[in-house]
């Protein structure tokens, strides 16, 4: 079992890796605005759906950021068929990741506190 879980793992960095170019350089569509990462991937054991966690910084909307992505998710997944080697392409599910988002707010509630305490 060991060994099919670094298979996963190396599946699921790829994904990310490629992913994340396609989205960066070649996704012409006009309702993706913003900063976008992709912070992981993780694909069924079927190897028939992936995960794709997003976060969108900047963006216009950035509910309609994720949709766009959402109907792109075609175009990105015959762009992975080409690049990455699976006996199945899987389906592409993509899910806002808020860590990014989190961590910030909390950076700046830290920094507030400490201004606090020096006064």
């Amino acid at each position: 079992m060991p060994k099919n879980n670094t298979r996963f793992e190396r599946i699921n960095e790829e994904l990310k890796k490629e992913i994340s170019h396609i989205i960066s350089y070649e996704l012409k569509n006009p309702s993706v605005t913003g900063l976008i990462s992709v912070t992981k991937a993780k694909i069924t054991p079927d190897l028939k759906y992936a995960k794709i966690y997003v976060s969108i910084l900047n963006s216009k909307n950035e509910q309609e950021t994720l949709e766009g992505l959402k109907k792109s998710s075609g175009f990105i997944r015959s762009e992975i068929a080409k690049r990455i080697n699976l006996r199945i392409t899987p389906e592409l599910v993509f899910e806002r990741d808020d860590s990014i988002e989190y961590g910030a707010r909390i950076d700046s509630i830290l920094r507030e506190l400490k201004k606090e305490d020096e006064k």
